[in-house]
């Protein structure tokens, strides 16, 4: 998984770039996680619940983009993707698949994870 964390120097913004396919992810840590240590802890705990097998799935909803973890895969998505209305958009208004739905597998997404609560700690 292709990924960089930066911080905008002229707004001191956190960003998070990651690569073709994935983009769901940047816009996941940066929109719904952001620097929210609850957030961040309470996705820490869903993965140890799932890594125990006292949890087959959990999920996290955001206001525009939810997070879904099983033992294997992470998946984010916009939440127009759950929805249960059959939304036709026009082809050239369509959704980048990168940007409304992306998957990895679970441990990859936990090192991510600590990562970008390692850089948002170093950068205060």
């Amino acid at each position: 998984m292709e990924y960089e964390f930066q911080r905008n120097t002229l707004t001191g913004s956190f960003v998070a770039e990651f690569g073709m396919g994935q983009e769901a992810f940047g816009f996941w840590f940066v929109e719904e996680l952001g620097e929210c240590l609850e957030k961040y802890e309470a996705v820490c705990q869903g993965i140890a619940k799932l890594q125990l097998n006292q949890l087959k799935h959990w999920r996290m909803v955001g206001k525009a983009l939810s997070i879904e973890l099983d033992g294997e895969e992470v998946r984010v998505f916009a939440n127009e993707l759950d929805s249960d209305e059959d939304v036709e958009l026009e082809d050239a208004l369509s959704l980048y698949d990168g940007e409304s739905e992306a998957f990895c597998g679970l441990a990859d997404f936990h090192v991510v994870l600590q990562n970008w609560r390692e850089f948002i700690d170093d950068g205060f």
